[in-house]
């Protein structure tokens, strides 16, 4: 079976995922105490994100 050329680099899909996250803790510093806090609050923005941060054992007003 032949492999499929990918159309897109994974690594750098989470480097500009994780870029845009930490420009968005940046601009929204004085509202979390911790980047911790800021991405708790993200996961629970989305219902999706919420649903699978409990499917593998997080959930509540914790989520990470």
């Amino acid at each position: 079976m032949a492999t499929k050329t990918k159309t897109f680099d994974c690594v750098e899909m989470k480097h500009k995922a994780q870029e845009a996250l930490l420009a968005e803790f940046e601009s929204r510093r004085e509202e979390f105490a911790t980047l911790t806090d800021f991405l708790n609050a993200k996961v629970l923005e989305s219902d999706r994100a919420a649903a699978v941060w409990t499917k593998f054992g997080g959930g509540g007003s914790k989520a990470l």
